[in-house]
């Protein structure tokens, strides 16, 4: 079997928010996702009736899940891989809630994480993420300098609009990034600008920070194909929240429809994926 990609559609960024219109049902909402060709979902793997909703919902259509999970404790992770471990999944992405001042403090529970991670047959993912351990890229890399063969799961938003990277990126903040890339198993698709963590990529004037983001997520699906088994599977999930994420006009309202965002950027990975595969091809030789 050769590699594959799955790209993922985040339950999460199906909440509409909106101030007139209605919330679509779980059911719809799954339903959509399968009919526009998403190879599976990412959800959460903390409530139980939710989770066995969900996996009454997905039973039977073959799909790529991602669970979700954000343990401020060892113990907090137990409940969460028992019931990941439930709904089947591909790999769990683990945001750490918590926010250590030290290095030291963070390996400490990564250690106790890892160790529980031993007991299942997912991979567990350290997602990169504000507002958790995670928060700041300078403390992460101090982490993979102690913890060198660290999984994580990499959203480069947080990042760029974390550190506030000036235009254009330098080529140190480019090596700073791919060093995360190279530890990073799963992605996580949205696009910021310096200054919001998720900008409308349908815009004509922020066609720069997705060309970035696409340049970024290039190097990490190469990263992955050097590194992954033959037969493994990459899985990129479209995240592209509701509000407070999106940006809202006037009304309270998105300002574009991010489901049809999502569905182009769906598109983009996948011509991305189809590109680096044909770049890292064989060359047949003849007999």
């Amino acid at each position: 079997m050769a590699q594959k990609l799955a790209v993922l559609q985040s339950l999460w960024a199906m909440e509409r928010r909106h101030t007139q219109e209605s919330e679509r049902s779980l059911e719809a909402n799954i339903a959509m996702i399968a009919s526009a060709g998403y190879a599976g979902i990412s959800t959460s793997c903390v409530n139980t009736a939710a989770v066995r909703r969900i996996i009454d919902c997905v039973r039977g259509q073959g799909m790529v899940i991602e669970g979700m999970c954000f343990p401020a404790t060892v113990d907090d992770l137990k409940p969460c891989l028992e019931l990941a471990t439930e709904m089947g999944i591909h790999h769990l992405d683990l945001q750490p809630d918590v926010r250590p001042r030290t290095v030291t403090g963070g390996l400490r529970l990564i250690e106790g994480w890892r160790r529980l991670a031993e007991q299942v047959d997912f991979p567990v993912l350290i997602e990169t993420h504000r507002d958790r351990m995670t928060t700041d890229l300078y403390f992460v890399l101090d982490l993979l300098d102690q913890m060198p063969d660290l999984p994580l799961l990499a959203d480069l938003s947080h990042f760029l609009v974390g550190r506030e990277f000036a235009w254009p990126v330098s080529a140190e903040h480019h090596e700073m990034i791919h060093r995360v890339l190279d530890n990073s198993w799963a992605l996580h698709g949205r696009v910021a600008s310096r200054e919001q963590v998720q900008i409308e990529i349908s815009f004509p004037h922020h066609r720069m920070w997705l060309d970035l983001f696409l340049d970024w997520w290039r190097y990490g699906v190469l990263s992955w194909r050097r590194r992954a088994e033959p037969d493994a599977t990459l899985c990129f999930t479209c995240e592209l929240g509701p509000k407070p994420y999106s940006i809202t006009g006037r009304d309270g309202n998105d300002t574009t429809n991010r489901w049809e965002e999502a569905l182009t950027l769906k598109a983009a990975i996948e011509d991305l994926w189809t590109a680096a595969v044909d770049e890292t091809a064989p060359v047949a030789t003849g007999a």
